[in-house]
């Protein structure tokens, strides 16, 4: 079956949503964790494994997202849109990995166990050091803050695209095959 030159492939389509519910958990998950002190033990055993997992398919998409062909932008998207857009995606790309990468320093410099699922625990990847614990859990809370950010912005791009401008920018990403339109839909 040919590709719809409109869309995202397939894999890309479903690894993109599959990481869009990834990040929406952990971002309940760690809002939780900060107001939560009754349950911060059972939301930091879901925080660790989830926060590998999307460094691992943030991976995955990239190398996918490099040996795919994209879509392109809707007509209706001035080269500044599209300018910002492929920075806020990599931006995005950015910290999906970044900062899985920095709570796994941030636990491997504080001496924590990186538990994965029961027996499976990762290897620290630095030093036990209580100063770059202390500045890699700021550093995380910072850069956690700038996905959710970053998401928020994304999100809002794409709703204000879906109901004001209405050219169907959402297809691209859609999980079920559209028709390419090569006009603005009223």
């Amino acid at each position: 079956m040919a590709r719809n030159p409109a869309q995202f492939a397939l894999t890309s389509r479903l690894l993109h949503w599959l990481m869009a519910a990834m990040l929406l958990s952990m971002l309940f998950i760690g809002a939780a964790m900060v107001t939560s002190l009754g349950n911060y033990h059972r939301l930091v055993a879901l925080h660790r494994p989830l926060g590998i997992m999307i460094l691992v398919l943030a991976i995955i998409r990239l190398v996918n997202r490099t040996f795919t062909t994209l879509p392109p932008f809707p007509p209706t998207m001035s080269k500044r849109e599209r300018l910002i857009a492929s920075a806020s995606e990599r931006l995005l790309y950015t910290l999906m990995i970044a900062l899985p990468l920095v709570g796994w320093g941030m636990l491997s410099a504080g001496h924590y166990p990186i538990v994965m699922f029961g027996p499976l625990h990762l290897p620290p990847i630095l030093p036990v050091s209580p100063t770059l614990y202390a500045v890699l859990r700021k550093t995380h809370t910072i850069m956690a803050y700038l996905l959710f950010l970053a998401f928020l912005g994304h999100l809002s791009a794409i709703l204000f695209h879906i109901l004001i401008i209405r050219d169907r920018l959402l297809d691209r990403m859609a999980l079920w095959p559209v028709r390419s339109h090569n006009h603005k839909d009223p």
